[in-house]
């Protein structure tokens, strides 16, 4: 009585158990609003093709061009047919098999002068179908379906990595660009300063210090070309490799920032945000694929009960046991199978507790991608509002750096101010200039981050 009352209560737990939905996230974990200032007037998500929001047709040829040949994305599409594949697998088991059965054996017996020489034959059709009685099956495919939908995002995830890539590497290249244009500046400036020194150095109203000294910050200044020029090559072959290209031969005409514009997109509830990313909607998936594998753990206690069936001709008719029937004829055999499990060395009741550790272990998985969610939109709002608070101090501050050396040269001309003077505003612009250019780049990748941490205009299906 004792084991039949073990056998029901071990049925309806998993029974249970196929019916109950995966754990979610607790209401503690999901802010109500975030707390970083978003941009006035702003509610708008990011597109699909978020990067045409930067207003930059060589960027956009970029992005078709990573889409299209990136390897790393090529990998993770086909990791997601195998997945497709795995799915389509796991729910042929809801189906019945059918197959074509043939067979001959020929006979041989003597028993002193008599032998019996006879061939047997048959060919038919046989059908064998698992009773799916207590869900297994189907949560097997409901699992393989989770990890389907993983896979799916994982891609996405990847894809989202891969063209956030490419337009920060785009404005570095550009930035750099500005950088080396601005360097080249700087040094057409000191060149026009020492010319100022040399004259004033030979009428003998500055002394040759003056003179050195400009020509050890023009010595300064050529110093950061070549460092800049191999930044500026190893980051242009760094977008070929993102878009598919070996490095050789690859170009981009783009020179400047300029023209470049920020997308307007910002984040609406944090509650939204768990639907739009996809590394949250893997995580969700793979933690729904745990649960199914749970309830086939589970599943594995109850016996199997498997259906079978063949008909077609043979010959002889009927070779049974017990009585033959001769001649070639119908035969046809239908039968059903119960494989219980007894005794299997406590395999079974491991593999249930493997699955919930598994599935505990991928909700706690579920809750950091979510937690991590909303720390990156909030890392990326806040350093968007800071640095275009900075870039609004350093163009004031280049601007001021510039008057302050027109009036430093001025004075040096006519006597008035000695050569430090000229020398700490040559410094001050110059480091306020590549401040800026490099400010201007950090805000467009603040920009991707938080089109980044908004998704990218994925949506959960």
């Amino acid at each position: 009585m004792n084991r039949h009352c073990a056998f029901l209560a071990t049925l309806l737990l998993s029974a249970a158990c196929t019916q109950t939905p995966p754990p979610t996230l607790p209401a503690t974990d999901i802010p109500a609003a975030f707390e970083q200032a978003v941009p006035p007037g702003v509610t708008a998500w990011p597109a699909a093709d978020w990067w045409k929001g930067f207003g930059d047709n060589q960027l956009d040829a970029l992005m078709e061009s990573a889409q299209a040949s990136n390897l790393d994305i090529a990998q993770a599409q086909a990791r997601m047919r195998q997945a497709d594949a795995r799915a389509r697998q796991a729910g042929a088991a809801l189906l019945p098999t059918l197959g074509l059965n043939a067979t001959v054996d020929s006979l041989y017996g003597q028993s002193g002068s008599t032998s019996l020489h006879e061939t047997d034959y048959s060919a038919g059709l046989g059908a064998s179908y698992e009773l799916d009685f207590w869900g297994k099956n189907r949560a097997a495919a409901s699992s393989a379906e989770s990890a389907r939908a993983a896979s799916a995002a994982d891609r996405a995830t990847v894809a989202l990595t891969v063209t956030g890539s490419v337009a920060n590497s785009y404005f570095l290249l550009l930035s750099l660009r500005e950088r080396i244009a601005v360097t080249e500046a700087n040094l057409k400036s000191s060149q026009e300063i020492l010319s100022v020194v040399q004259r004033r150095v030979d009428a003998g109203y500055s002394p040759a210090a003056d003179l050195l000294q400009e020509r050890a910050n023009m010595a300064m200044q050529r110093s950061l070309l070549p460092a800049l020029q191999q930044q500026e090559l190893e980051t242009r072959d760094a977008l070929a490799i993102l878009t598919g290209h070996p490095p050789e031969g690859f170009s981009v005409i783009a020179t400047s920032l300029n023209g470049v514009t920020i997308p307007m997109v910002a984040p609406g509830l944090p509650s939204g945000l768990l639907t739009r990313r996809p590394d949250i909607a893997a995580a969700e998936a793979n933690l729904a694929a745990a649960h199914a594998d749970l309830a086939v753990a589970r599943a594995a206690f109850l016996p199997n009960i498997t259906l079978n069936a063949t008909a077609g001709l043979q010959y002889p008719a009927l070779a049974a046991a017990v009585d033959t029937l001769p001649g070639v004829g119908f035969g046809a055999s239908l039968g059903a199978a119960l494989v219980q499990s007894i005794f299997d060395g406590g395999r079974n009741a491991a593999k249930t507790a493997e699955a919930k550790a598994r599935e505990e272990e991928l909700l706690a998985a579920y809750r950091a991608a979510a937690m991590n969610a909303f720390a990156d939109v909030e890392n990326a709002l806040g350093s968007l509002n800071h640095l275009t608070q900075q870039e609004g101090a350093l163009r004031d501050q280049v601007t001021q750096a510039e008057k302050v050396l027109g009036a430093a040269r001025r004075k040096y001309t006519s006597g008035y101010a000695d050569f430090l003077t000229i020398t700490d505003a040559e410094r001050s612009l110059y480091t306020a200039r590549d401040q800026l250019s490099d400010v201007r780049r950090a805000k467009l990748s603040a920009s991707v981050a938080l089109i980044k941490a908004l998704g990218g205009g994925f949506q959960t299906p």
